[in-house]
């Protein structure tokens, strides 16, 4: 580290670095970066170790290619090998989350060596676990202090070792991972390649954040809303996010007020259709919406295995059946009170219509709550993605469009 750098970097006050920890996490990247512009490379250095190594990722992706230069010169070697490295792998991976394994060792050298080895490395680095390795660098162990603290000092590590290690691979996708650890609870697990070498740590801390983050968003990915978005972006950029999915949803609208449409005559003549076609649109989109949470609930955590997408269809299509019968009886119950109280003469067919419309529209949202997302993962879409949009324009056409041909083939006018 130069001495001019190391002088620009003391200048930054502590509070401005404070400020900084705070708000990086909390913008884009892109955006993240505009705050780091003349900041010095140390001191860019020290804050990105502190914060969770897939944000420290994303900002590096956003400097410069000069600025990007100038931080991982200054940055110890082992971590700029190891920032350098992650990019490699795909965005979403445990390899984008890796830190450098420090405390790697050989397997004959003995405890007493190992300790006094880790007396060294704990004054630079956070060490929670030793990683015993061959030349090749092919894990073959872990050791825990409290194996090195009642291990005879004079034994080899590959004696005290524990040989059976966990470990995940840098290629894969973070939810996968999170699979895997959920019932171990380790704080730090080893990640290696296909052939077994240990190319680097992750903290299940780390993992849970992200992921924690991702489930965080997916509530705004539904409805359109960008994942990068944050309460600091500026309305500007918000408005970009958003609006093209607005647009999308009204050319979605207009196709609802398109079926409608098609059938104006009917609701000419039988105006009090027009009375009952939100309370199917609304009933159909709910029990739409129920399914879709349920899906993305089982895709996010693992719980839909391959193979099992009919059943779940299947299952929703009853419980579509099984709801739509309970409501469409007091919906058509209702209908036929409304009917009867403006003397109109088929109030018994009316109720019978909202009551088959009903049933047929909560089936068909069930259906469509679920095989929305499912279709969006196939074709190698986020399930989330305006799952929302999409499930609203097939309830709503579906649902009024049942009801009005419904009225209009059984309602004599």
């Amino acid at each position: 580290m130069s001495k001019q750098a190391a002088t620009a970097s003391r200048e930054v006050p502590e509070e401005q670095r404070k400020a900084l920890l705070a708000e990086l996490p909390q913008r884009p990247a892109h955006e993240a970066v505009r705050l780091l512009k003349n900041k010095p490379a140390d001191f860019i250095v020290k804050l990105l170790l502190e914060l969770n190594p897939g944000t420290a990722q994303q900002l590096l992706q956003e400097f410069s290619k000069k600025q990007l230069e100038q931080i991982l010169n200054a940055a110890p070697p082992e971590v700029s090998r190891q920032w350098q490295h992650n990019q490699s792998y795909p965005e979403g991976s445990v390899g984008r989350l890796m830190e450098p394994a420090y405390a790697v060792f050989d397997p004959v050298i003995s405890v007493a060596e190992t300790i006094s080895k880790l007396r060294d490395l704990i004054k630079t680095a956070f060490i929670t676990y030793g990683y015993v390795a061959d030349d090749a660098g092919r894990l073959l162990g872990i050791v825990t202090m409290r194996d090195l603290l009642f291990a005879d000092k004079s034994q080899r590590l590959e004696e005290v070792m524990l040989a059976e290690v966990f470990f995940l691979k840098p290629e894969m996708p973070l939810a996968d991972a999170m699979k895997l650890a959920v019932n171990r609870h380790y704080p730090v697990y080893p990640v290696c390649d296909d052939q077994g070498r240990l190319v680097g740590l992750v903290r299940g801390q780390v993992m849970f954040q992200v992921e924690a983050f991702e489930i965080s968003a997916q509530p705004g990915s539904m409805v359109g809303v960008e994942k990068e978005e944050r309460l600091a972006t500026p309305w500007g950029r918000s408005l970009k996010f958003r609006h093209p999915w607005l647009q999308f949803n009204l050319l979605t609208a207009f196709l609802a007020a398109a079926v409608v449409g098609a059938f104006q005559g009917t609701i000419d003549k039988l105006v009090i259709l027009a009375l009952f076609l939100p309370v199917l649109a609304g009933q159909s989109g709910n029990t739409g919406c129920q399914a879709l949470a349920v899906t993305l609930r089982g895709l996010t955590l693992g719980e839909l295995k391959r193979g099992k997408e009919k059943v779940l269809v299947m299952k929703e299509a009853w419980l579509g059946l099984l709801n739509g019968s309970f409501v469409g009886l007091t919906a058509g119950l209702g209908m036929y009170i409304t009917a009867k109280l403006q003397a109109n003469p088929a109030a018994l067919m009316l109720g019978f219509v909202v009551f088959l419309a009903m049933v047929a529209s909560c089936v068909a949202s069930g259906i469509s709550g679920a095989m929305i997302p499912l279709t969006l993962k196939r074709l190698g879409f986020d399930p989330a993605t305006a799952s929302s949009i999409f499930l609203t324009t097939a309830t709503d056409v579906t649902s009024m469009g049942l009801f009005l041909w419904l009225a209009t083939i059984l309602v004599k006018t």
